[in-house]
């Protein structure tokens, strides 16, 4: 039987586990980018929830020459405890030059 990480691995019965934090990662940027037909850049944050994970994850939605006036856009995306795909949110758009103050 698996252990359960949020259950300070402890086995718990009939529970699936919680996908690793590695693969929640590499599965929020890849089902994200399958839906949008853009590649990810980066996945900014990544959290632990009681139904899976939450990511913020990066994507460059319009390449332009130069490069740091690409238009990118922040996506929040919501993960099952097997990384599946539960749902998302664009949450800003921005230039790649643009510093946050």
């Amino acid at each position: 039987m698996a252990k359960d990480e949020e259950n300070g691995g402890k086995e718990s019965a009939g529970a699936p586990a919680r996908v690793g934090i590695s693969e929640a990662m590499r599965k929020a940027a890849g089902q994200l980018s399958e839906l949008l037909g853009c590649e990810p850049s980066s996945v900014s944050s990544l959290k632990a929830t009681d139904d899976g994970w939450t990511a913020d994850v990066e994507v460059v939605e319009i390449e332009k020459v130069p490069d740091t006036t690409s238009v990118m856009a922040s996506y929040h995306v919501s993960l099952g405890k097997q990384g599946e795909l539960l749902g998302y949110e664009r949450t800003r758009r921005y230039t790649r030059g643009q510093v946050d103050r």
